[in-house]
Order: structure tokens, then C-alpha cells, then sequence
């Protein structure tokens, strides 16, 4: 008994969080600085785990299903969305350290654009696009 409890919990938790990170990436689509795609990977993640129904729903998504697919499939991302992904960074980067006019927080803007660029950069290319 104990242990169907847990298991209904933790679907719960998964599905819970599925849903979570689709919002925080449908957000991360029109604010700069929120990441979408690993939001939605996130979500896809949770729902493999816990709801076939909403994994296959965002597998058939037509923005991002390809993403997330060759993402499962083979670990990799397509060109275009890190392509995208950079030229988002960048952009709020420069942005943030335009407003800024401390120069420490000016370096750790740099820096905090540094990591996820070299993650994007060395992540391997869906062939196709």
C-alpha cells in the first residue's frame, strides 16, 4: 500500500514538474535570459517518466518536437535551434551589460554568458539543418 503511494506521489511530482518547465519555457520564448529548450527537455523528461499521453503531445508539437526527438533520439540539438539559442543570449548579454554601469557586474555578466555559450557551442548538430 505503501508503496502504490509513492508511486502515484511521484507521478504526481513528474507530471507536476512536466507542466512547470513547459511554462517556464513557453515564458523563456518571448523573455530574453529564460532558457526554452531546456525547459521543454526538462518537461519532455519528466512526462517519459510519468504520462506517456503528454510525452507523445509534446513529441507531435510542431515548434518543438523535432528538438525534443533528436534530443531523446541521438543527443543532439538542430543548428538552427542553437543557432537561435546563442543570438538570444547574446542579445540579452549585451543588453545587460549596456545597462550596467558597475564594472564587477559587467565582468559577471561575461562570465555567466561564458558557460552556457561553450554548452551550446559543444553540444553535437542534428544532421539536416
Amino acid at each position: 500500500m505503501a508503496k502504490e503511494k509513492s508511486i502515484i506521489l511521484k507521478k504526481y511530482f513528474l507530471v507536476s514538474g512536466g507542466f512547470l518547465c513547459v511554462t517556464l519555457g513557453t515564458i523563456g520564448i518571448v523573455l530574453p535570459g529564460i532558457p526554452t529548450t531546456p525547459f521543454l527537455l526538462l518537461a519532455a523528461a519528466c512526462f517519459a517518466r510519468s504520462s506517456p499521453r503528454f510525452h507523445k503531445k509534446l513529441l507531435d508539437n510542431k515548434v518543438f518536437g523535432r528538438v525534443i526527438r533528436d534530443w531523446e533520439e541521438n543527443r543532439t540539438v538542430p543548428r538552427k535551434a542553437k543557432i537561435i539559442g546563442l543570438l538570444t543570449l547574446f542579445l540579452g548579454g549585451c543588453y545587460s551589460f549596456a545597462a550596467i554601469d558597475h564594472l564587477p557586474l559587467k565582468i559577471s555578466v561575461l562570465l555567466l554568458l561564458l558557460i552556457p555559450t561553450i554548452i551550446l557551442l559543444r553540444l553535437p548538430e542534428s544532421k539536416g539543418l
